[in-house]
């Protein structure tokens, strides 16, 4: 059993606590603040993330992929991260990051990007990719205007582009919308073997703490440049 599904099944008896946090299992799962109009994002905490790879920093768009590390049994190869998500039915077009990434260090959702979850896998691995931001103009708001609609069934069918730094795009279709989640199980639904993608965003006001999650999956790999795969993310403090 991995230790996602250990470090999830744990999670999966959670109780939801008042003021933007959700306590999980002994706090291993958090809710940043969110700013008014409601972006807070579930998000793990470090205590989640122990015995996990480090992870590898988020494309820049300022360079191609690092150089796999020299062939010997000990070395592991770099993984390829993702770094741009489009969905063009919803005029959506974000740079993305990791969780990690600049000030705060995933305390609390940048703007102008989306990010990905550490714990969770990277397109060309097996399991699911977990990309989330904030629900504002410019971002991840289409997601959550369209699921007001009949529950967002005009999504399913639609098709997210997620670009990922070695120069592929990965091909995903919407097939569930799942309002109001409190926890990551939409994401441990995916068949061994498969490769899924999750979006997520906020659903209310200030302290909201249930989420939207819309899950896609793999239909295909193909090709891209470097240019087209890395744009320069811009990401913006918004505490």
């Amino acid at each position: 059993m991995s230790l996602l599904r250990r470090a999830t099944d744990r999670l999966l008896p959670a109780l939801l606590a008042a003021g933007g946090v959700v306590l999980l299992a002994s706090g291993l799962i958090t809710v940043a603040q969110p700013a008014a109009g409601g972006d807070d994002v579930l998000l793990p905490t470090p205590s989640a993330m122990v015995g996990t790879p480090t992870p590898t920093p988020a494309a820049t768009g300022s360079a191609g992929p690092s150089e796999p590390p020299s062939p010997t049994p000990s070395a592991s190869v770099e993984v390829a991260v993702t770094s741009r998500v489009v969905i063009p039915a919803l005029k959506i077009d974000l740079p993305i990051v990791a969780q990690s990434y600049g000030p705060g260090q995933g305390s609390y959702p940048l703007c102008d990007v989306a990010q990905y979850l550490e714990i969770f896998k990277q397109p060309s691995q097996r399991g699911t990719t977990y990309i989330y931001a904030h629900a504002r103009e410019g971002m991840f708001l289409p997601l959550l205007l369209q699921s007001q609609r009949d529950n967002g069934q005009a999504m399913i069918g639609g098709l997210v582009q997620v670009y990922t730094s070695d120069g592929h795009v990965y091909l995903y279709e919407i097939y569930r919308v799942k309002r109001h989640a409190t926890d990551f199980s939409l994401a441990e639904d995916v068949p061994e073997g498969e490769q899924g993608l999750i979006l997520q965003t906020s659903e209310g006001p200030r302290g909201t703490i249930p989420k939207l999650q819309i899950a896609a999956k793999l239909l295909n790999v193909a090709q891209a440049s470097l240019a087209e795969a890395n744009p320069t993310p811009y990401p913006r403090d918004c505490r």
